[in-house]
């Protein structure tokens, strides 16, 4: 199942960023290695970030963005995770 999670920067969330991006990659790293990835990255208006992900369980969803080095170390203030239908493109 898809889920779309967006996590919403806090106030030191631009500097907070740069310094835990790498972390936050090597975190989604093995998911992008097993292809459930859909699509990752920051919103460009500079308020946070939405990946798509292809995970088993809300809890699964849940438990990647509350371990997420964006989370823990308060890039994100706020996190929100949605279960998600992709019609387009077409799913393999």
């Amino acid at each position: 199942m898809k889920f779309v999670i967006i996590g919403y920067d806090g106030p030191e969330g631009e500097v907070k960023r740069k310094i835990h991006r790498p972390a936050h990659l090597t975190n989604l790293e093995p998911l992008d290695k097993q292809g459930r990835v859909i699509l990752a990255g920051p919103l460009t208006d500079k308020t946070g970030s939405l990946l798509v992900l292809e995970l088993e369980t809300r809890d699964e969803a849940e438990q990647f963005a509350r371990n997420d080095p964006y989370t823990v170390h308060g890039v994100f203030e706020r996190v929100e995770i949605h279960p998600f239908m992709q019609v387009l493109p077409k799913p393999n």
